[in-house]
């Protein structure tokens, strides 16, 4: 089985790559889908995310990173695969994945959603808590791979103040 587990990993979180990894053992090839929304600029670049997410795969072999703009039922007829992966840390993302899986299984009959909980100890962690921390140079270890720690920290501080 072939997967997609989209998002916009701004940046990447241990529960992020928890998912990554749980995923990735059930599947044959997981693609890690970044996403481009022109209605929203995220805090890192594209670029960034991309590096940070690959990073962070590294030794997982049957996982691969793209990124994407458009629809994800666009991208899971190019790559051929039926299966989405979606994480959920909450009854308040499940009431937002179920409306997305509804969407796409329409545009794209056959498409299955699969929605994996968040782990335990990782279901208050997101993205936007990751850059809050991040911005008052706090510890951001037991949220972020080790790998992703000093690119997340230097973003924010090695950049013109002003703007954060």
């Amino acid at each position: 089985m072939n997967a997609i587990f989209p998002g916009s990993f701004d940046p990447i979180t241990l529960g992020h790559l928890d998912l990554i990894r749980r995923a990735a053992s059930i599947c044959d090839i997981l693609t890690i889908a970044i996403l481009i929304n022109p209605e929203k600029t995220g805090d890192f670049p594209l670029n960034e995310r991309l590096d940070m997410v690959k990073s962070a795969c590294e030794g997982l072999s049957n996982v691969r990173v793209v990124s994407f703009s458009g629809l994800l039922v666009d991208l899971a007829r190019e790559l051929d695969t039926r299966i989405i992966i979606r994480g959920v840390r909450g009854g308040h993302d499940l009431d937002g994945e179920m409306a997305m899986a509804w969407a796409n299984a329409a545009m794209h009959p056959g498409l299955e959603t699969l929605f994996l909980p968040a782990a335990n100890g990782l279901g208050g962690v997101s993205s936007s808590l990751v850059r809050q921390i991040a911005r008052f140079n706090g510890n951001i270890s037991p949220f972020v791979p080790e790998k992703a720690v000093n690119g997340v920290l230097a973003h924010y501080h090695n950049e013109d103040k002003s703007n954060h």
